[in-house]
């Protein structure tokens, strides 16, 4: 995969080098944002297909009860690595790689500010993403995703490289954060003001936000945990206090909740107003309801603790602060719909993830809202509903937006168009799939069905048989995209500066951009969705004519 068609040569400078005019250059330290870009989403890629692979084997292993097909001791392992890839090596780092390609483009800049640190960020993500496949293999990481005390103390040396690799992967999303936080703030092109950024460059301070304030409290977490672990410390041990680790964990890992969606909405605030061709519906709401998620998405995580014996008068606010966060989401949906409305839709693969995204997100909003009551989470903490509920938002809201924001921009990146057919059968069955697969798990959870367990009582079988099938079918639904993004990168339609009609600065540019962005420096005079009035127009009734009056004049 190439980011330029020019005959430009790469620059090397010593052992770095910028831009790339063949795939080797791809894997080396470059500090092209361009070439970092598609690193981040080729390498965030690779790990989804490793821990979806295990989230098969977890499935297969459900689909009857009494099942031998893994022992429990691996299903656990199986079950904790799934988790933290999905979340750490995948939907977080994917989301980075859109924003270190298209940040920089969408606001007229040439580079993001720190190119090296950039460059490092990657490599330092990676390191940690195969300590974190280490510790799978040497065994012991089996206390979840979250290793919770004491288990995670008592667990093999896995365990430690698996705190090791969220730490350096920590330092590298907090690098990412920096740069997108200074590039955006400090290089937007003349006239871009504020108000005329695109709303993806508005998600992205948010999230940047929140991962400079929240992930400090989870590399110190885990810094304590390897101390407990390695030099016989007492922190999290029973001696010590073993709740200290639950609010330090979900101190961060609720605020990750908007980390990995947050960028999302960003991508189906590009998506919807260019396939709909209307200017976006409310685009300040859209920009200060990000900004409020970032600042409430720190004041409900111990919503996660209800079961845990908090004191129960700490319950209530944390119940009212996490069902107030639904307010700014709740705008950016209405506002998604409202530029819907009247619009001329054009059904793209981009534009049916965005609509699978919305309908999806909103389901998963919703169970949330009612996880977010303290007697109902208090019934069914630990069961499927949870899982239910946890998928809907990252799995029907995230994975959603990444595919949504892959079909928009895969041309930009590459030149080349994704063949529509093959993308629409993806899109299909990876919705059908995930229905099937989730669904079910609302009423299994309802009915007592205990999530993170090898083996279940028999009146749980037929949901989990439907689950598990459902399961085959996403897995199944990913070969497609996998087999369009191959070829459609030797063979694809050429896609042109513009497929899209889009207006925002990206679009300007070749397919794929120049090494160095833009020539000339871009300056901006208005804002970037002036869509103008929708081309579907009604049209109005005649005036009534009144009935003239008998013997009238």
């Amino acid at each position: 995969m190439t980011t330029s068609t020019t005959s430009v040569a790469v620059e090397r400078r010593g052992w770095m080098r910028h831009g790339a005019t063949s795939w080797r250059d791809y894997f080396t330290f470059n500090t092209d944002h361009k070439v970092i870009g598609v690193q981040y989403v080729v390498m965030a890629f690779t790990f989804f297909l490793i821990g979806g692979l295990m989230a098969e084997v977890i499935r297969a292993q459900l689909i009857k009860p009494g099942n031998t097909l893994v022992s429990p001791n691996l299903y656990n392992e199986l079950f904790s690595l799934h988790g933290t890839i999905m979340i750490f090596m995948w939907v977080i780092p994917v989301f980075t790689g859109l924003a270190n390609y298209i940040i920089p483009l969408h606001v007229g800049a040439n580079d993001m500010a720190f190119p090296k640190l950039n460059a490092f960020s990657f490599w330092l993500a990676l390191l940690g993403g195969i300590i974190m496949m280490v510790s799978f293999v040497t065994g012991g990481n089996a206390s979840g995703w979250s290793a919770y005390p004491p288990l995670s103390e008592q667990t093999g040396i896995g365990q430690t490289l698996w705190a090791v690799a969220l730490i350096l992967i920590g330092f590298s999303s907090i690098f990412a954060a920096i740069n997108l936080l200074v590039t955006i703030m400090n290089m937007r092109a003349r006239g871009m003001t504020l108000m005329r950024m695109p709303l993806f460059a508005w998600s992205m301070i948010a999230t940047s936000i929140i991962i400079l304030l929240g992930t400090p409290a989870l590399a110190g977490a885990l810094a304590l945990l390897i101390m407990d672990r390695v030099a016989g410390t007492q922190f999290f041990k029973a001696t010590g206090d073993p709740l200290m680790w639950q609010n330090l964990f979900w101190f961060y890992s609720h605020p990750a909740v908007y980390i990995m969606i947050l960028p999302g909405f960003g991508i189906i605030s590009e998506t919807v107003p260019v396939f709909s061709r209307k200017p976006i519906f409310g685009y300040k709401m859209i920009a200060f309801s990000s900004m409020a998620i970032a600042i409430f998405g720190f004041l409900v995580w111990a919503h996660h603790m209800f079961s845990s014996g908090m004191n129960p008068l700490l319950r209530i606010p944390f119940m009212i602060t996490s069902m107030i966060i639904a307010v700014p989401t709740g705008v950016k949906i209405f506002s998604w719909l409202a530029t819907l409305w009247g619009g001329h839709l054009r059904f793209t693969t981009s534009m049916l993830f965005t609509l699978g995204f919305i309908s999806m997100f909103v389901i998963g909003g919703i169970s949330g809202i009612f996880l977010a009551s303290i007697p109902i989470d208090i019934h069914v903490n630990d069961t499927y509903f949870v899982v239910a509920h946890l998928h809907y938002v990252l799995f029907g809201g995230s994975v959603m937006a990444i595919f949504a924001g892959l079909y928009f921009w895969y041309p930009k990146i590459t030149g080349r168009m994704l063949n529509e057919t093959w993308g629409k059968i993806h899109f299909w069955m990876t919705l059908i799939g995930f229905n099937i697969t989730f669904l079910p798990m609302h009423a299994l959870g309802l009915e007592g069905m205990p999530r993170r367990v090898v083996t279940y009582a028999p009146e749980f079988a037929l949901g989990n048989l439907i689950a598990s099938l459902g399961a085959f079918l996403l897995a199944a639904g990913t070969l497609p995209f996998v087999y369009n993004a191959v070829i459609s990168l030797v063979r694809g339609k050429v896609a042109g500066d513009n497929p899209w009609q889009s207006l925002t600065l990206e679009w300007t540019l070749s397919s794929p951009p120049p090494i160095h962005n833009f020539p000339e420096p871009p300056t901006v005079d208005s804002d970037p969705y002036g869509y103008g009035k929708p081309l579907v127009r009604r049209v109005p009734p005649a005036p009534r004519q009144e009935a003239p009056v008998p013997g009238g004049e």
